[in-house]
């Protein structure tokens, strides 16, 4: 007699191989309760050959029967199996993707049965670091985890705590240590140290604050809003409760959980490339996506489904979401280019040109050929694919040293007596640009009105590189992307300006190439007025982060710092609508949009790039109203892929 637990297919890896223990001389549940050691499932072909095969082939029908991987339940008595149970068995996200793949190509179930059972999520683990479970197990029971926040950035990343941006480039450039850098919060001029860290840590911000936005993008593990941890400057230290971690110390930061410990935890990173059975499910994806077309969808609009394109500022990132099946590229942000460190200086000293138009024109000249090179890359790296390049959009001030930091510095020399006049200076020219509210002030395409001269060199490196693109040999498709459009009229005013320079550029270069110019959908005027926008814009991509922001009334890092947590735990709102496209509210708001700008131009190309982009639920709702694509960071491209095809087989026509 005995008992026994039995998957049909490995639960951890997804082999097709009968996984599982027994005991002799039990009944019951003895396996499952543990009351001594089992012996492995294949030892029972030994023990009971005639059972083995009769349990063998039972299990074989069971699968057959409910078309996937089960979990049984069994005993013998005196040599005679008994079934007791069978039920869907449950597995590894590993394990899934392969189960699902090798049941298509054995027959039982279809392609689109396959890709409905993994879930955007599972693919997400797939595609990170991890720490090693019995290894983060045991830190835990060590009492070594010490802070937990808002798991912004999945992956698992162990390094040296440092503080700021450049000291973290440093460590890990110049000594090639593994970093994680620390900071209250990041600021745009921190996006160095970030690119050099395995990780980061903040604690401040929501999952859609500076950090968390640029670790998705770049694929950097990061933990924000971790509120037990206290930063000291001054002695280069933190703390959290009775824990304080030096400048330099190990700490594990695990982005898909949100916890952080002290010491180095033992990771396992993945390779996409080496994946098989998930690239074959994603290509089966793809397909869906691409033949499914949208439910209900009005004349001249699009049937096919949503395309998954990714959001990429270098040539590196483009390379990357190319290889993990980008379309296109749907956002690149100028900005970011502007604050490595050889071209920081050329753009302070052109902000600080005030009305001196020709000091303006001599930096952005030294600015052109690195812009230039920059969209180069892009446009080789994406050949045949369309390329959106969205100008210059934040506020100047962000370009800008401190405010704070400055002021801090020259009261302090004034204190000692000494004479800081450039100090000074600077000083009195940042404050000049000061602004009550930022976000809402003079940026975006306001910033092309009154400083027409930053955009007009933008896109002239833009259309440069693609035609020395084209006479290399490759396909440029450049679309320029104008945003925080809110009244027609600036486009009316700046648009065409930029059209004249991209056909100057044509006309110099001897060459022809297809480009679009459009514009990003931020504003709600801007989208209750799409019918008259789309009559000059030649797409439209939604930023969901202001757009969310300015639809709610929310400034998105204070609501997340300060109430949002609390409304999503006691029920006002159902989820953070940061995270998650609020469809009654932000996603009315799109659907709008969409259906006034293509009854003034059918054929309006539609897309979304705010962080909403590689949310699951969120591509579910931008498939319904009809868009073209989500553009997310590259490595969420994979999932949002998966969830593109799910979307369009639950609203299959």
């Amino acid at each position: 007699s005995g008992t026994g637990v039995a998957f049909t297919r490995n639960p951890s890896t997804g082999e097709t191989k009968l996984w599982g223990e027994y005991l002799l001389n039990a009944q019951g549940e003895d396996v499952v309760a543990g009351i001594r050691n089992a012996d492995d499932i294949d030892k029972l072909n030994v023990d009971m050959p005639e059972a083995y095969k009769q349990f063998q082939d039972i299990t074989k029908k069971l699968e057959g029967h409910y078309r996937d991987m089960q979990d049984v339940e069994f005993t013998i008595e005196h040599g005679k199996l008994w079934m007791l149970q069978t039920r869907d068995g449950k597995r590894t996200a590993k394990a899934a993707v392969t189960i699902a793949v090798d049941m298509v190509n054995e027959g039982l179930i279809t392609k689109e049965e396959a890709v409905v059972r993994v879930k955007p999520e599972q693919v997400d683990t797939l595609l990170h670091p991890q720490f090693v479970e019995a290894a983060k197990r045991a830190a835990d029971e060590e009492g070594k985890m010490f802070a937990i926040g808002v798991n912004a950035s999945p992956g698992a990343s162990v390094g040296r705590a440092y503080f700021d941006a450049d000291t973290a480039e440093a460590k890990a450039k110049e000594e090639g240590q593994d970093v994680i850098m620390v900071r209250p919060f990041t600021k745009p001029d921190d996006v160095h140290g970030m690119l050099a860290a395995k990780g980061i840590l903040t604690s401040e911000g929501g999952a859609t604050s500076h950090a968390a936005v640029v670790a998705r993008q770049f694929g950097i593990p990061c933990v924000v809003g971790a509120s037990a941890v206290r930063i000291d400057m001054e002695k280069r230290i933190f703390v959290a409760g009775d824990v304080t971690v030096k400048e330099g110390d190990w700490i594990s930061v695990d982005g898909t959980t949100g916890e952080v410990f002290l010491g180095q935890i033992e990771a396992i990173a993945p390779n996409l490339e080496e994946q098989t059975d998930l690239l074959t499910l994603l290509t089966w994806a793809d397909e869906i996506s691409a033949t499914e077309g949208i439910r209900t969808a009005p004349a001249g609009w699009p049937t096919r489904g949503l395309q998954v394109w990714a959001n990429a500022d270098y040539p590196e990132d483009a390379r990357r979401a190319r290889s993990y099946g980008a379309q296109g590229i749907g956002l690149c942000r100028t900005e970011h280019m502007f604050f490595e460190p050889e071209r920081l200086p050329i753009v302070q000293k052109m902000i600080l040109a005030g009305n001196d138009v020709e000091t303006r024109q001599a930096s952005l000249d030294k600015l052109l050929p690195f812009q230039r090179a920059d969209f180069d890359g892009l446009f080789e790296a994406m050949t045949g694919l369309p390329v959106i390049i969205r100008l210059l959009d934040p506020p100047l001030h962000e370009f800008m040293p401190d405010e704070r930091e400055l002021l801090e510095s020259v009261i302090e020399a004034r204190i000692k007596g000494e004479s800081v006049p450039e100090k000074e200076a600077l000083l009195a020219d940042i404050e000049a640009l000061h602004e009550s509210n930022p976000m809402m002030g003079l940026r975006g395409v306001r910033l092309s009105v009154m400083l027409p001269e930053i955009v007009s060199m933008q896109v002239r490196a833009i259309f440069e590189a693609a035609a020395d693109v084209k006479l290399r040999g490759f396909d440029p498709h450049p679309e320029v992307m104008i945003p925080l459009t809110g009244h027609v009229n600036e486009l009316h005013f700046i648009q065409p300006k930029l059209e004249k320079i991209a056909a100057e550029v044509m006309s110099e270069k001897g060459v022809q190439f297809s480009y679009k110019f459009g514009t990003m959908i931020e504003i709600p005027r801007a989208g209750l007025t799409a019918d008259e926008i789309a009559k000059t814009a030649e797409f439209f991509s939604f930023g969901t982060n202001d757009l969310t922001q300015f639809t709610f009334g929310y400034s998105r890092d204070d609501a997340e710092r300060n109430f949002l947590v609390k409304y999503v735990e006691d029920g006002i709102l159902e989820m953070n609508p940061f995270q998650t496209i609020d469809r009654a509210g932000v996603g009315q708001l799109m659907d709008i949009t969409v259906k006034k700008g293509r009854a003034t131009r059918p054929d309006l190309e539609c897309g979304i790039c705010g962080e909403h982009g590689g949310d699951p639920n969120s591509i579910d709702w931008c498939y319904q109203i009809g868009l073209n694509y989500v553009s997310c960071s590259p490595f969420r491209v994979p999932i949002a892929r998966l969830a593109a095809a799910h979307a369009a087989l639950e609203h299959r026509v």
